[in-house]
């Protein structure tokens, strides 16, 4: 049974305390490696959360960082400990943006530009069941059914009753435009859009097609946000074979600042509801 704790989480809290110790020591990620007789790219998946960490690791790097306070080590080793327990979705077996998840579930906030589909957040079954096998087409029938359980899933966090995610959308208006599917699973889908966006914790914004130019035309993102001031924001970039996060402040400003100008680019909340409910009827004429 998964545990409460997240270990995405876990283990990026770990990895950020880990490099705090490096630091205070003086010391680089070479010379840790060194002492340990491991290699360099260990220490650094170590320290970016992206690697399970063992306690055997954690006592090793105590032990090169001279840590004397008991209660500190013990603190890390329990850390390193919750980071190996799993998740919700690793009863789905191998799901490639499992990291992903881990930081969306516990994010307070969500920002997202998307520029050519409707986020998996707000996605219904039927455009589900179409746009993943259209965007991984050589998927097998097994895989495609734990991916959109898992997609479904997801959504629980945003309407979660004891702690919604704060949602925020910029949409292009090619993502309302494009059949996927039918016209039919379209018109539901953009009415199902367009009902999300009224509650009071989820925004959606349409960015038309006669905004022209815009800050989002260099590929699509998301900025994630948490209560605890220990996680730093994170912007998630998705690739087709590997996935990148960033996480230092001066990238992280950097996408804030783009998301801002998208945001004033687009059509304000009410008027995107109306644009949507006018896509969404297009697609109802489309139908006959």
């Amino acid at each position: 049974m998964a545990s409460n704790v997240n270990p995405t989480v876990r283990r990026r809290r770990l990895g950020q305390e880990l490099r705090r110790l490096r630091e205070a020591k003086g010391m680089t990620a070479e010379e840790v490696a060194d002492r340990l007789l491991v290699s360099q790219s260990k220490i650094s998946r170590l320290e970016n959360g992206r690697r399970s960490i063992s306690q055997r690791d954690v006592r090793d790097l105590c032990g090169v960082y001279e840590v004397e306070d008991q209660r500190i080590a013990d603190s890390l080793m329990q850390m390193a400990k919750d980071s190996r327990q799993q998740g919700w979705w690793h009863a789905f077996g191998d799901i490639p943006y499992s990291v992903y998840i881990g930081l969306e579930t516990e994010a307070a906030s969500l920002r997202i530009y998307e520029s050519l589909l409707v986020p998996g957040l707000l996605q219904t079954p039927g455009y589900a069941e179409a746009v993943i096998p259209g965007t991984v087409p050589e998927l097998a029938p097994d895989h495609l059914d734990k991916r959109i359980q898992v997609r479904l899933r997801r959504q629980e966090r945003v309407n979660d009753p004891d702690r919604p995610l704060r949602l925020w959308v910029v949409l292009d208006e090619s993502a309302l435009r494009r059949v996927v599917g039918s016209h039919l699973i379209m018109r539901e889908q953009l009415d199902h859009l367009a009902e999300m966006s009224q509650l009071p914790h989820v925004t959606v914004q349409v960015l038309p097609y006669d905004i022209g130019a815009h800050a989002g035309m260099s590929g699509t993102f998301s900025i994630l946000e948490f209560d605890d001031a220990a996680d730093s924001s994170v912007v998630y970039i998705e690739g087709v074979t590997s996935d990148l996060y960033l996480e230092k402040t001066n990238d992280v400003h950097k996408y804030t600042i783009m998301y801002e100008h998208l945001r004033a680019q687009a059509l304000s909340a009410e008027q995107s509801r109306e644009f949507i409910a006018a896509a969404a009827k297009s697609h109802a004429d489309g139908a006959r």
